[in-house]
């Protein structure tokens, strides 16, 4: 089974249409260093700051998601960043560059991303409160 970093890596690959060689030069390093990261079952060390922020860039990602997928391969434990994050949250760069990405769309296009997303979370079974029953408003 592939560690956290090949899976991202993988991913982005596979929806990019991207190669070893298109993250690297997006990213500013050599395409060695992708292919290892890429191939490597287990780090035997975390890499270095600037790679890891290249990778990122790269694959345009988060830098968190690719630094927490690397420590994962490594075999190291990184601790929350934030109060909120619980210890042990498994990497999901989905959900990371979904984050990301929001930041770049504009105020209108923010407002259509929120209506789905409570669109979708509306769908969701939801279980009274306090046993107030119906949400509907009379």
């Amino acid at each position: 089974m592939a560690n956290a970093l090949q899976q991202i890596i993988r991913q982005r690959l596979d929806r990019q249409g991207w190669s070893y060689g298109d993250v690297a030069r997006r990213g500013g390093i050599p395409r060695s260093t992708v292919h290892h990261l890429a191939t490597s079952d287990r780090l035997a060390r975390m890499p270095q700051p600037a790679t890891l922020e290249g990778l990122a860039r790269g694959l345009d990602l988060p830098l968190d998601s690719v630094r927490r997928a690397a420590a994962e391969a490594c075999g190291i434990h990184l601790y929350p960043t934030t109060p909120e994050e619980p210890a042990g949250a498994p990497a999901d760069p989905e959900v990371d560059l979904l984050i990301a990405s929001v930041q770049r769309l504009s105020a209108e296009d923010r407002r259509h991303v929120t209506a789905l997303v409570e669109s979708l979370l509306d769908r969701a079974p939801k279980k009274p409160a306090d046993g107030a029953g119906d949400r509907r408003e009379s």
